[in-house]
């Protein structure tokens, strides 16, 4: 599974200064890229491991992403907190804040008194506007609002000497506006802020977020926000030229409708694929009024023109290179080959929606699909029908420019109703095709955990027994919580194997493992403490087969592979997943579960390096 990582790093025999990294991983925090951000201030950790900047720019974008924990053991073990500078003692604070604002009730006041405490006693020492304001919102979230008043004001006082047009002391004033209840000051001051931002997109979301928050606490109309609005990010699909379903006499109607779709929206970041036909248009429409664009194509290139690209005309071909050149990343859902298994097209839109709405979150940005679908059912495993009826289950809003001559773009949110996504279904992937001579298994995309217990290969004989009947019983039991959910079970020594249908099933499943495992007792089991499960999942494709050993199904592929790769470098006591596993859960809407980024980690056996996750409960 391929994927892109952060920029190009320099040449392997080229050391890069610190600040060069800097300037690198801030770029990549203006434009919400945090997930890269983060990666290449690791990269230039690893050349100069005791800069404070990088560490702290580090541990800041994994706070944005809303990896609180792995943010704080990541400043302890960077050994910030021995450092007095103001911007590291307020990273601190803002962990802290976090993990308020993560709380609930009186333990959400308590804990946002101490990261009001830790604010208040930067601002004490530094007199700056920035921890001055964070502090007095915290007192505001800890239900202390005469003192959250009276620190506003003081930090007004402060921002009225800094430059009018300096965002974030706009920022902080329009904040300390809103906390001292002026809102048409607060206004003026967010217009100076918008106009002042500098596309720094990253900060925009920081701000947005905080002052939704404390809307939302004084009960006053997020409206206000309107003007710090950033660009927003879109997942785009529609029928393939040649297709049977958008004639080629259509192109120039539906290139026009795309660009009307386009000039409505402030697009940012887009995502999608790129075959022939809507694709295509949608990625130079979305090129020409300036967004980004994030290509994510199904398996290898060349054999992707050759499916998908190709039959439309040379000229798709060139149009297909030229937008693949301005692109600003390249993903490929799978590494392995098409075999006329359509369910990798529907993987590949599911991840690359996936990826949009985590790059949404990121931003703190509206997301939104753009079709071009002519309002039919699916014909096969994947389509545009199905991708719209994906992205709409979780109510999510859509713009469908349509095939039809005599209809309007169509501007959709909520679930799918009868009217527009009639005969949208899942069809059956499960069933064999016939390849010239031989029938062969269609691939399916399943969610796959493997795990183990660090420590097994030191129990005794005697230890043995007790062991599988505590550590295997408590998996039979959870699995069987899971019933039909499980798809193939499977157990070596200490080793678990477990195919489920979803990512949502399976994150229940492998956090209901870790508490299972945490829930034995060990020292009463006469079992060392030091045992630890650890656990890691992925979602992909693969073969179901039968078994003829175990007489049962099973499944088998290169991502069952490298699913198995992924445990030995997970810490025990934890889950880790792959990125196509936390797009889909994100995509799935509903799920309780979150997955906190832990960096670009290379896989045991020389697998690769896959950018991977830590699923908690959300």
């Amino acid at each position: 599974m391929a994927q892109s990582a952060s920029p190009d790093p320099p040449d392997a025999q080229e050391r890069r200064s610190a600040a060069w990294w800097l300037h690198a991983v801030r770029a990549q925090e203006r434009r919400g890229e945090l997930l890269s951000a983060f990666d290449l201030a690791e990269r230039g950790l690893s050349e100069h491991p005791r800069d404070l900047r990088l560490k702290h720019r580090a541990v800041l974008a994994l706070a944005r992403t809303g990896a609180t924990e792995e943010a704080a053991r990541r400043f302890t073990e960077y050994g910030l907190s021995a450092s007095g500078d103001e911007d590291v003692s307020s990273l601190r604070a803002r962990i802290a804040k976090d993990v308020a604002l993560n709380a609930e009730g009186r333990a959400r006041e308590r804990l946002a008194a101490d990261a009001a405490g830790l604010y208040h006693a930067i601002f004490a020492r530094t007199e700056g506007y920035y921890p001055g304001i964070n502090a007095a919102t915290l007192w505001l979230v800890a239900g202390e609002p005469a003192k959250s008043r009276e620190l506003a004001r003081t930090v007004l006082e402060l921002v009225a000497a800094e430059p009018q047009n300096a965002y974030y002391a706009a920022a902080a004033e329009a904040e300390a506006h809103i906390l001292c209840g002026d809102w048409v000051a607060a206004g003026r001051a967010l217009q100076r802020a918008a106009a002042s931002h500098g596309g720094d997109y990253g900060a925009l979301a920081s701000t947005r977020k905080q002052l939704r928050m404390i809307c939302e606490l004084l009960g006053i109309d997020c409206g206000l926000l309107t003007a710090l609005a950033g660009p927003a990010v879109v997942h785009f699909c529609g029928h393939r030229m040649g297709s049977g379903r958008f004639a080629a006499d259509a192109e120039d109607r539906v290139a026009s409708r795309i660009a009307e779709a386009v000039r409505r929206l402030a697009i940012g970041f887009a995502y999608g694929s790129l075959a022939s036909g809507a694709d295509i248009l949608w990625a130079e429409a979305i090129l020409a009024a300036g967004g980004e664009l994030h290509i994510v194509l199904p398996f290898a290139r060349a054999e992707f023109v050759t499916s998908s690209v190709r039959q439309a005309g040379p000229a798709w071909v060139q149009r297909f290179e030229s937008c693949l050149q301005a692109c600003a990343s390249v993903r490929y859902a799978t590494d392995d080959a098409f075999l006329g298994d359509d369910v990798l097209f529907r993987y590949c839109s599911e991840l690359a929606m996936g990826l949009a709405l985590l790059r949404g979150r990121y931003l703190d940005a509206e997301v939104r699909q753009l079709a071009v679908w002519d309002r039919g059912p699916p014909e096969g495993a994947a389509g545009t029908a199905i991708d719209v009826a994906t992205w709409r289950r979780g109510g999510r809003p859509a713009t469908i420019v349509s095939l039809h001559t005599d209809e309007e773009l169509l501007e959709v949110s909520g679930t799918p109703s009868p009217g527009i996504d009639a005969g949208v279904a899942a069809t059956g992937e499960d069933t064999d095709v016939t390849d010239g001579v031989t029938a062969r298994p269609r691939r399916v995309v399943r969610a796959l955990l493997f795990g183990d217990v660090r420590g097994f290969s030191s129990l005794t004989d005697e230890q043995l027994p007790r062991f599988s009947e505590r550590f295997l019983g408590a998996c039979a039991s959870v699995l069987g919580h899971h019933g039909s959910d499980v798809w193939h079970r499977n157990t070596w020594g200490d080793a678990v194997y477990a195919v489920l249908g979803d990512a949502t099933h399976a994150a229940a499943c492998a956090l209901e493992l870790q508490g299972a495992f945490a829930a034995i007792d060990l020292e009463a089991e006469g079992l060392p403490p030091h045992l630890g499960l650890r656990l890691g999942g992925h979602l992909g494709p693969v073969f179901p087969i039968h078994d003829p050993v175990l007489d049962a199904q099973a499944f088998i592929g290169s991502h069952v592979s490298r699913t198995a790769r992924i445990e030995p470098i997970t810490p025990p006591g934890t889950v880790y997943v792959t990125e196509p596993f936390a797009a889909a859960l994100v995509l799935d809407g509903r799920a309780p579960f979150a997955c906190d980024y832990v960096g670009h980690i290379q896989l045991a056996k020389d697998y690769g390096r896959l950018r991977m996750y830590r699923l908690r409960h959300g």
